[in-house]
């Protein structure tokens, strides 16, 4: 018997080049069409992008452009990361039709969820950041202002500020998806992830000072919801390992239906 997964053929090192190379331009197109769509509103996409700092600046005091380039080059700059992020769908897929053909049918089977999942969680980490922590944050730093000392932000400072919680929070939400895959896998156990969870809690803590700008407010606002995701991790995990483990008794051994095919030598 070979091990090769059902439905897929062997195939030469310069096919599966090719093929990269097909999908990789597949998401290089698509991110630069959504940006070719979204062109004509940078300007307002920054609008809105700046909209939780601009509602916490004082009476009279404006974002303000320190480079001469900064407002056209800044909202371009924007609305090209904004259109990776809308692309990521795409790029995911892309991703899966490369590596799905070597996928057995119960692997497919949780990795479809998983996928679907963590681009939800994606998005989820982004406006969470956005809606949530971003006024408190802004709300927090124009009353720690010193007396004397006018807020006003360099629209460039400010997109690299957001657009590093943006990242931040998209990445930190994909906790979940990242346990029940190492789960499922075999990596680790939901009694070792529960024996270590003390230090998991000092871990996001961490991470979260890495990730975010230096000041506790914001830190604690990622590191929270990493330790929370990573309970839900948990218990998706023992629900999956549960599952796995019954598939045996589900499935008889002359169920040829997740085999791979046999062939000729």
């Amino acid at each position: 018997m070979s091990d090769i997964p059902e439905n897929d053929q062997p195939m030469p090192l310069v096919s599966h080049l090719t093929e990269l190379r097909t999908r990789l331009l597949r998401c290089v197109a698509a991110v630069f069409i959504i940006f070719a769509g979204l062109f004509s509103f940078t300007q307002q996409i920054y609008t809105f992008v700046s909209t939780p700092l601009r509602e916490y600046l004082p009476v009279g005091a404006t974002m303000i452009a320190t480079d001469v380039s900064s407002p056209f080059l800044t909202p371009l700059k924007l609305t090209m990361m904004v259109s990776l992020f809308l692309a990521i769908p795409v790029i995911l897929h892309q991703i899966w039709g490369f590596i799905a053909p070597g996928l057995y049918k119960h692997e497919k089977r949780i990795a479809v969820p998983l996928l679907v999942s963590s681009i939800m969680l994606f998005y989820t980490g982004m406006a969470f950041a956005y809606f949530l922590v971003f006024p408190l944050i802004f709300k927090f730093f124009a009353a720690a202002t010193p007396a004397g000392v006018e807020m006003m932000t360099d629209i460039t400072s400010y997109l690299d500020f957001v657009m590093t919680l943006f990242f931040a929070f998209g990445v930190a939400f994909e906790i979940p998806v990242a346990v029940v895959l190492l789960v499922w896998i075999g990596v680790v156990d939901v009694a070792y992830l529960k024996k270590i969870r003390p230090y998991v809690i000092i871990g996001c803590f961490v991470v979260g000072m890495i990730l975010t700008p230096p000041d506790i407010f914001s830190q604690t606002l990622l590191a929270v919801p990493m330790w929370l995701l990573f309970e839900v991790g948990i218990l998706f995990g023992g629900l999956v390992r549960k599952r796995r483990e019954e598939e045996p008794a589900d499935q008889p051994v002359d169920d040829h239906n997740d085999q791979p095919p046999a062939t000729q030598a």
